[in-house]
């Protein structure tokens, strides 16, 4: 008795789902994707039952005629395919075998052929084409259409519905543009084709009953997909639904039946009525996609940040600040919060303070933790709206420098709590504002910075904090950037693009100048000598000893000593740029500057058509006037604030090393444990509003189209709780983004299962089937010149 109340609680323990997505429906079930994954339940809903479990998503389910087979498009082979199994359960069988994406579109009326778009022979695949094949495989047979995308096959198999291009995996609504889909109506006897749409908006999805051909329209008064019916006695069109706040999507076509779904729930059409229902389903399933799990994220590195004296690295990857240690030590998560990003983190050159931006407050604001109380952590701004960049301290550890999303340079004063705007920039977009950088003088009262010009040239500026004055002090005449202050308080280096020597095109008759950048070295003030002045060994006078009683008072004072008084920094901007000076490195494709006392530290990309492909970080020396390399190749690299230590990285290897000659990459940064707690649910909010945001702060029309963005996050954003994938919160962000109907507005990535993948190669040849053997048919042939694209079979040697 006990054991069978047991078994009763567990079948009533099932989990409401939510998230249908591409729906069909037979005489008595319905079939639909979650999680990504087909499934099937009663026409009545209830408990589905999973048929699919290959990675990646199993889509577009159909069922036959009869119901006993459903066909789908999967990837159980390296490749995504069409197969065919038993409507309630079985082995599935691969249809069809190209290395071209084959979508499964329909079965075709008699039940014994489907109907697939493939773009295998599409040329650059930028379009798919229709193909017909048996249920059972072999050879497909092309239609005779240009263009194919979605479509049904009519009652009688004469004539096909369909449209020749598709918005329907784009994210976009209300699409008015070239791309809006009509539906045609092809004759596959006499070729001829009537267009039954005919309208500015988008039509997709035909589904063909009887007399009426139902699909997907966006043109009514509310803009949004709704199914539509086209009458080919009288050529009326007809709305049906009158959905308002969610589109409808990817609706299927069953006996007098319309399956479809709407914000992540199955409605079912009853097309004598034109009435719909609900559809509650529940699934018998783990969540396990639902789990906090640990993961390691080395290879989600984004930004990085190296202590004072090089002993620890702060590292952000997934949202997380972790502390690394260079040799001995734990890596210590610090941030440890899924459902927040941290971003940027920066090490003060005290190296009591680790900065970053959070967003824990709904905004990325200016956040630190002190790292002797590693629990506790500061919000100092409350900046609201708007993305920021890197941080950059000051030398004292009471300033940090960084630009946001509207090209605003700024300092927050952690004394004053207060942030002053120091510049607004031009022409940086999202690469500029992420390369974006500043170089604090040695007595933390000046910043300098490359600062953009209306030419859309760019010269180097000062920024007194103490006067709150911006100085230019390059012209801008050539393009000058990265400008970096020497510690010693002597000289600024920086980029400048002055050298000229032309190289002259094979193809364009034209001259380029590549490699024209060039290190510059100023002295801040006029009596300070330039570093490549003449050197003069010199001799002086010798003087007397100092008295005993005076060395007695001294030994007293060693006992109270003050802390080391800060030099104050002097610039002489008049004249500024007429004390340049070109150091000796040849001229070429440099990028990051640093600074150390006595040397310049720069990274130096292979020349422009050079088959070298290292990036080298090295160094000038003043005293020995000459160049020296630190390691041969790096990425990117990151000086030390006590100017003895290199952070050096190279395909997401660290390594820190000695300012020094000829350093290797041996001893690595223990990256390989940085790991973290993950809470899908958590992590996916989070990402929802990172885009939310990302939108708000960086869409061009500040109006957003007309949209009430703020409804549109809580419209969308209560979906989240009901996603069971990765694939979930890209279809759902993706809803969100095509509410602006701005193109080139992507989503994709994350935590997504991946299937196996294979590279498919083509012989270049078309088969044909003979006597039941396959035959090469035609052996396709470039032009004559083209010795990129050329069959293997007409290599030499090869006898026909």
């Amino acid at each position: 008795m006990l054991f069978f109340a047991s078994a009763a609680q567990i079948t009533t323990a099932q989990v409401n789902a939510k998230m249908f997505q591409f729906p069909d429906v037979s005489q008595t079930h319905i079939s639909f994707t979650y999680a990504g994954d087909v499934w099937i339940v009663s026409k009545d809903g209830g408990t589905a039952n999973k048929l699919t479990s290959a990675k990646g998503t199993e889509l577009l389910a159909r069922f036959s005629p009869d119901g006993k087979q459903i066909a789908f498009s999967g990837n159980y082979n390296g490749n995504i395919d069409v197969y065919v199994m038993p409507s309630l359960g079985g082995l599935p069988k691969r249809i069809t075998h190209h290395g071209m994406t084959d979508r499964l579109i329909d079965w075709y009326p008699d039940g014994n052929n489907l109907l697939f778009a493939s773009s295998r022979e599409s040329g650059k695949q930028r379009f798919n084409q229709f193909y017909k094949i048996s249920k059972s495989g072999g050879l497909p047979e092309k239609l005779p259409l240009p263009y194919g995308e979605f479509g049904v096959i009519s009652p009688d198999g004469n004539k096909i519905a369909y449209t020749p291009i598709s918005a329907a995996f784009r994210t976009w609504k209300r699409y008015r543009g070239g791309m809006a889909a009509d539906i045609f109506i092809f004759d596959l006897n006499s070729n001829a084709s009537e267009n039954i749409t005919n309208n500015v908006a988008g039509d997709e999805i035909p589904m063909w009953s009887g007399n009426k051909i139902y699909f997907l329209s966006d043109r009514g008064e509310n803009k949004r997909n709704n199914i539509w019916s086209y009458d080919l006695s009288n050529k009326q069109t007809k709305q049906v639904t009158s959905f308002d706040k969610f589109d409808i999507r990817f609706p299927s076509i069953g006996n007098n039946e319309i399956v479809f779904e709407a914000g992540g729930l199955l409605y079912l059409l009853d097309l004598t009525t034109e009435k719909y229902r609900e559809i509650k389903i529940n699934v018998v399933t783990d969540e396990s996609t639902l789990l906090a799990r640990n993961e390691n994220v080395e290879k989600m590195i984004q930004n990085f940040s190296i202590s004072y004296n090089g002993n620890r690295t702060l590292i952000e990857a997934r949202g997380e600040i972790f502390s690394v240690p260079t040799e001995n030590g734990p890596v210590i998560n610090l941030t440890q919060s899924s459902g927040v990003a941290e971003r940027y983190p920066a090490y003060s050159p005290n190296g009591k303070f680790a900065a970053y931006f959070s967003d824990r407050s709904g905004e990325y604001e200016l956040t630190i933790r002190d790292l002797e109380k590693p629990s506790q952590e500061k919000t100092l701004t409350a900046l609201g709206e708007g993305y920021r960049y890197k941080l950059f301290w000051s030398p004292n550890s009471k300033a940090l420098a960084f630009i946001d999303q509207t090209m605003s340079v700024y300092i927050y004063d952690m004394d004053n709590d207060k942030t002053i705007k120091v510049d607004q920039q031009m022409w940086l977009y999202e690469g500029g504002l992420q390369n974006f950088s500043v170089s604090w003088s040695s007595d933390s009262r000046y910043i300098a910075y490359t600062k953009d010009l209306e030419s859309s040239s760019t010269a180097v500026a000062i920024f007194d904090t103490k006067d709150q004055k911006i100085h230019q002090i390059t012209s801008g005449y050539y393009k000058d950037s990265n400008p970096v202050f020497d510690p010693a308080g002597k000289y600024l280096y920086f980029l400048t693009n002055r050298s000229f020597k032309p190289v002259y095109g094979d193809f364009e008759g034209t001259w380029t100048y590549p490699n024209s950048t060039q290190i510059a070295v100023v002295t801040l003030t006029k009596d300070i000598p330039s570093p490549l002045a003449p050197k003069n060994d010199s001799s002086i006078v010798k003087k007397d000893d100092v008295k005993k009683d005076d060395e007695k008072k001294d030994e007293k004072k060693e006992d109270k000593k003050d802390e080391p008084k800060i030099k104050e920094v002097k610039i002489d901007f008049d004249g500024f740029e007429q004390r340049v000076v070109i150091l000796p490195p040849a001229a070429g494709n440099y990028g990051n500057i640093a600074a150390v006392t006595g040397k310049v530290i720069y990274h130096r990309s292979p020349n422009s058509g050079s088959a070298d492909k290292k990036r080298a970080v090295v160094y000038f020396d003043f005293d020995k006037l000459e160049e020296k390399t630190i390691v041969d190749d790096a990425d990117v690299f990151q000086v030390s604030a006590d100017e003895k230590k290199i952070l050096v990285a190279k395909q997401n290897s660290f390594s820190v090393v000695d300012i020094a000659l000829d350093q290797k990459m041996d001893k690595k940064l223990p990256t390989n444990q940085l790991e973290m707690t993950v809470v899908p649910r958590e992590e996916w909010k989070q990402i929802f509003t990172d885009v939310w945001r990302l939108q708000r702060d960086f869409f061009y029309d500040k109006n957003m189209h007309g949209v009430d963005w703020n409804a549109m996050k809580k419209q969308y954003g209560d979906l989240i709780d009901n996603a069971v994938t990765r694939g979930d919160v890209n279809f759902i962000i993706g809803e969100l983004i095509s509410e602006l109907n701005a193109s080139h507005t992507y989503r994709g990535g994350g935590d997504d299962e991946t299937p196996l993948l294979r590279q498919v190669g083509y012989l270049g040849v078309d088969w044909e089937l003979n006597n039941g053997a396959y035959k090469i048919k035609r052996i396709v042939n470039g032009a004559l010149w083209d010795t990129e694209v050329r069959s293997p079979l007409l290599a030499s040697g090869y006898k026909s």
